[in-house]
C-alpha cells in the first residue's frame, strides 16, 4: 500500500469496529464450576483497503474474538458495529462430506442471495485463482486437507464481501497456494476490501498494513 493509500485508509470510516469486548466461559473443574475470562477489553477497527493481522498464543481467545466479530457468538460486554458485508472463513472447514465442490458453491450462493449466473461467475474465478477446478465434481470426503481449505476459503469469497475475516486460513496450503492466497488478498485490498487474518504467529509481516496482538484478553497494537 502506498503512503497515499495508507492516508486514505486511515481517513475512511471503518467498515467493522469492535470496542471493549469481554467474554467469559463457565468451565467445569473437579472442585466445581468457575468462570474463565477469555476476553477482557478487546477491540479492533477495519477500514477499506486494509490487511490487518491479529496474532496471539494458542488459547489467547483469537477464535472467540473472531466469532464475536462475525456475530456467531454474543459478547458479555462491548459492541460490534458493521457497515459492510462480512465473509467468514473458520479455522475448521464447515463442509458437507456428501456434497461436491460445485454443490457447495450452489448451496452457499443461494444462501447469500446470489443469482445462478453470479454464483457461476464467482465460483469459476475462485477455481481459477486457487487452482482446484479439477475437483469441482469430487465429494468433500474424498478431498485432501489442502483442497478442503481452498473450498473453505472459496465459500467465504463467493459473495465478494466488504470485509473478509479469516481464521488461520493458510494452515493447510502448499507453497504455491500460499502465494496465490497473498496475490488474491492484495487484489482485494486494491479494490478497497478489508481483510482480517488471525494466526498464532505471523510471517511475511510486510504483507500487512497493521498487526494487532491479543494478550491477556486485551488487544495491543504491535
Amino acid at each position: 500500500m502506498t503512503a497515499t493509500d495508507q492516508r486514505a485508509a486511515v481517513q475512511a470510516p471503518p467498515v467493522l469496529s469492535a470496542d471493549h469486548i469481554a467474554k467469559s466461559y463457565r468451565r467445569r473443574r473437579w472442585f466445581g464450576k468457575r468462570w474463565t475470562r477469555v476476553l477482557v477489553d478487546a477491540g479492533i477497527e477495519l477500514r477499506p483497503g486494509e490487511i490487518v493481522g491479529l496474532v496471539g498464543e494458542n488459547g489467547s481467545g483469537k477464535s472467540t474474538f473472531m466469532k464475536i466479530l462475525v456475530g456467531a457468538l454474543e459478547p458479555d460486554g462491548g459492541s460490534v458495529t458493521k457497515t459492510g458485508t462480512i465473509g467468514y472463513c473458520p479455522q475448521e472447514p464447515v463442509l458437507y462430506d456428501r456434497l461436491t465442490c460445485d454443490e457447495h458453491f450452489e448451496l452457499f450462493g443461494r444462501a447469500y442471495g446470489l443469482s445462478d449466473p453470479e454464483t457461476a461467475r464467482a465460483r469459476d474465478e475462485i477455481y481459477d485463482v486457487l487452482d482446484f477446478l479439477q475437483y469441482r465434481d469430487v465429494l468433500v470426503d474424498e478431498l485432501s486437507g489442502g483442497t478442503r481449505a481452498k473450498l473453505n476459503l472459496g465459500l467465504a469469497l463467493l459473495p465478494d464481501p466488504d470485509v473478509l475475516l479469516l481464521d488461520e486460513p493458510y494452515a493447510g496450503f502448499d507453497w504455491d497456494t500460499y502465494l496465490r492466497f497473498w496475490e488474491l488478498t492484495g487484489q482485494r485490498r486494491a479494490r478497497g476490501r478489508a481483510v482480517l487474518i488471525i494466526s498464532h504467529f505471523v510471517t511475511d509481516e510486510e504483507r500487512f498494513d497493521r498487526i494487532v496482538e491479543l494478550r491477556d484478553g486485551r488487544t495491543v497494537q504491535r
